[in-house]
C-alpha cells in the first residue's frame, strides 16, 4: 500500500543510504500540477514497491516549469532492482497522462554533512537546491569544499533568520555537491542573496574561498515547493 502525505522528508534520516535527485521539464504551471497528481494516481494505485524504498519526494520548481524528485533508498541494489522490474510499467502511465515530459537525468549521492538550528521546528516554506559541478571527480576536493561551507557559515555573526537547514550531498562520481536546503519562504531566501554581510550574502573571506574554490566549475540555485509526499502504508 502506499500513503500520501504533506510531511517533507527527514534528510538525516540514517536509513538513507542512497538519496537520490532528478529533475524533470514539463513546461508549465498546469502541466506541472497535472504530472504531480498523476504520479499521486500512479503510485497509491500500485503496491508500495519495495521496503527499501523509504520515501519518495516530488517538489514544484518555481521557474513555473520543472519538477524536482527526490527518493530515498536504503542502498543502490534496491533501486536497481525496482528499475528491472516496475519503474518503466509507472514512467509509461505517468507519460498517458501528461505526454512531453523531458527527463534530464538521475543523480546519485551520499549525504556529507547537515547544519539544522537547536530546537528547530519550522515547516519549510521553499527548497532550494544548491548544484555545484566540479571539474573532474575528486572526493576529497568533494568533502573539503564541504567543509569549508561550515566554517564559512559558523564565521556569520549575524545569520539571516529565514533559513531552517542544509544539507550537503557528495554525488558517487565524485564531480558534484548538492545542497538540499530548508527556508521559511522564497521571500528569505532572496532577502539573504541580495542583502552582503549578513547570512549566505556575505562577502567575508570565508565566503571568498568557497566561492573561487580551486576546481570549481559552475553553481546553479533553484527554488522549489514541496508537492507531494508518497510513504510505504
Amino acid at each position: 500500500m502506499t500513503r500520501r502525505t504533506d510531511a517533507h522528508p527527514d534528510l538525516t534520516d540514517p536509513r538513507v543510504g542512497a538519496p537520490f535527485f532528478s529533475t524533470w521539464r514539463v513546461g508549465t504551471p498546469l502541466r506541472q500540477r497535472q504530472t504531480v497528481e498523476a504520479i499521486a494516481e500512479t503510485w497509491q494505485g500500485r503496491p508500495w514497491p519495495a521496503d527499501d524504498l523509504l520515501g519518495y519526494h516530488v517538489y514544484t520548481g518555481d521557474d513555473a516549469s520543472t519538477l524536482l524528485h527526490h527518493s530515498q533508498w536504503t542502498g543502490e541494489a534496491a533501486y536497481e532492482a525496482f528499475v528491472k522490474t516496475q519503474r518503466q510499467e509507472r514512467v509509461d502511465a505517468i507519460d498517458t497522462a501528461v505526454p512531453g515530459i523531458e527527463r534530464l537525468g538521475l543523480g546519485r549521492y551520499r549525504r556529507y554533512r547537515s547544519g539544522v538550528r537547536d530546537g528547530e521546528t519550522r515547516v519549510p516554506g521553499c527548497i532550494v537546491i544548491v548544484d555545484i559541478e566540479f571539474e573532474g571527480p575528486d572526493p576529497d576536493r568533494q568533502r573539503a569544499w564541504v567543509d569549508a561551507v561550515f566554517e564559512a557559515l559558523e564565521s556569520e555573526p549575524t545569520p539571516h533568520p529565514g533559513g531552517i537547514s542544509a544539507h550537503f550531498h557528495l554525488s558517487t562520481d565524485g564531480t558534484r555537491v548538492l545542497n538540499y536546503a530548508e527556508w521559511e519562504s522564497a521571500r528569505a531566501h532572496l532577502e539573504a542573496l541580495a542583502a552582503p554581510g549578513d547570512g549566505i550574502g556575505s562577502s567575508t573571506q570565508q565566503w571568498h574561498r568557497v566561492q573561487t574554490w580551486p576546481g570549481l566549475k559552475s553553481t546553479t540555485v533553484s527554488r522549489y515547493q514541496h508537492a507531494l509526499g508518497l510513504l510505504p502504508g
